[in-house]
């Protein structure tokens, strides 16, 4: 039986994408008004392999298939929405797209804020009160980056695919049938969306690279590069026990930045939006028939 917490999802180009424990489902709403549905067999690495199971390392490999998973998706989200045909990611795409993607991270939330705090290096005596000082640059330019594309047009209409996520997703777990008129009462923020999960990261980061000390420049960024492993698995299990614990008040006070940023990662979808998150959900969710389907 698959429990409601094994359901996850990703905002998708005019879409959804739904995981479950077995299946992956895509429901791409067409410009001719209709749903694009995909259904196929999808179990996560960490379930097939007992090493990949284990609590930090199920982080590392839960990030690199969803990063694997979401390029793929969008592809085909893409192909669907602006009615173009499908050019399939091979491995080659996949593996350039990742690493430009990581590039882009490492340059704008490693190597600038590094870069940035060394400037008042000499006034900070404390190893942690420096970390501590590095973290809040790289939270504040986490931020400025996605208020920046907030404001995108597209961006927006992406948001609110992503709140049409979470609310098919709570009327999913407090059972019940999924219907927009349901799933309208529930709040776009949801305790287990990836925007919480990168507050985490960058949270528990002052802590961890308090702990390398302060060698030089160029020592401080790849050492803080190798360590991105360590810090993305313990973030997976931080958001795996605060869901779990939703109704503890210390873990509600502890998710509740990565909440109050979904306000702008999210944005409250329509019914027409519902409807594609619904598709996608059912997808995911019923019988073992892998096919592709198309709704009208």
């Amino acid at each position: 039986m698959i429990h409601n917490q094994d359901v996850g999802g990703q905002a998708l180009i005019e879409g959804v994408m739904m995981r479950s424990p077995y299946r992956l489902a895509m429901a791409i709403r067409k410009p001719n008004g209709g749903i694009a549905l995909e259904v196929k067999p999808q179990v996560p690495y960490f379930r097939k392999n007992k090493f990949l199971s284990l609590p930090i390392i199920r982080g590392v490999a839960n990030l690199v298939e969803s990063l694997v998973v979401g390029l793929k998706a969008l592809s085909y989200s893409a192909s669907i929405a602006l009615e173009e045909e499908e050019e399939k990611m091979g491995t080659f795409d996949v593996i350039l797209a990742i690493l430009l993607a990581f590039g882009l991270f490492v340059g704008l939330f490693i190597a600038l804020p590094t870069f940035l705090t060394s400037l008042v290096d000499r006034y900070i005596s404390s190893v942690f009160l420096y970390n501590l000082v590095e973290g809040l640059i790289r939270i504040g330019i986490f931020l400025i980056y996605l208020f920046s594309i907030s404001l995108l047009k597209d961006i927006r209409r992406v948001f609110e695919y992503h709140g049409a996520e979470h609310k098919a997703i709570f009327t999913l777990e407090n059972g019940e049938e999924l219907k927009p008129e349901n799933a309208r009462k529930y709040t776009t923020c949801h305790p287990r969306c990836g925007t919480n999960w990168l507050v985490i990261v960058m949270v528990i980061s002052i802590f961890v690279f308090s702990l390398l000390g302060r060698p030089s420049l160029g020592v401080r960024i790849i050492s803080r590069i190798m360590i991105i492993p360590l810090v993305a698995g313990l973030a997976y299990e931080a958001i795996k026990i605060l869901s779990r614990y939703q109704d503890n008040p210390l873990a509600r006070f502890l998710a509740w930045p990565g909440l109050a940023l979904q306000r702008v990662t999210t944005r409250e979808p329509d019914d027409s939006q519902l409807e594609v998150a619904f598709a996608a959900l059912q997808g995911s969710l019923e019988g073992d028939k892998i096919n592709v389907e198309e709704k009208s």
